[in-house]
């Protein structure tokens, strides 16, 4: 648990090293800072179990399937979908001939609807291999396709520079 002078009436929670770190301001009681910490930790570690289901290979195909029936006519369909660390400069990639496409793991934590674009550039490749005209029709009716790709383009520059978006006082 980590106490701010700065915060007056807001609390926030935030994983990092692989524990949770509670921010609570420092006016709390001992009793109301113990019902924040609990709050915060059931809602984390809810958070995470939901999207190990939801992000485990099981769940990666279920997303991947309703993606191509909405956006893809159902016409793309991979064989396997993969979480892989390997990935330093891609957030995902896909292999048309075998149907499989890989998602870094970068993007674990992210936004659904940016996973779900990623997701979904990777399947309209099993149709259309480049990034021309027909590829870039195949993506047009996803509804936050800026936003996601801004949201790439903001999280691909903080990791260049080796911004974490973690403050070191909140």
């Amino acid at each position: 648990m980590r106490r701010s002078a700065r915060r007056r009436r807001t609390i926030s929670a935030v994983w990092q090293d692989g524990r949770i770190v509670v921010s609570v301001p420092a006016s709390g009681t001992a009793a109301q800072e113990k019902a924040w910490v609990e709050t915060m930790v059931a809602r984390l570690t809810a958070q995470r179990d939901r999207q190990a289901t939801e992000h485990g290979p099981e769940g990666l195909v279920a997303r991947a399937e309703a993606l191509s029936r909405r956006h893809l006519s159902g016409r793309a369909r991979p064989t396997s979908i993969r979480w892989v660390a390997n990935q330093s400069t891609r957030w995902g990639s896909a292999t048309p001939s075998r149907g499989t496409i890989r998602l870094s793991t970068q993007l674990q934590g992210m936004p659904d609807w940016v996973i779900d674009y990623v997701l979904l550039h990777e399947l309209a490749h099993l149709i259309e291999a480049g990034h021309g005209p027909r590829f870039q029709a195949l993506l047009a009716g996803y509804p936050r396709l800026a936003e996601a790709k801004a949201f790439l383009e903001g999280a691909s520059f903080a990791a260049r520079r080796g911004l974490t978006g973690e403050h070191a006082e909140d």
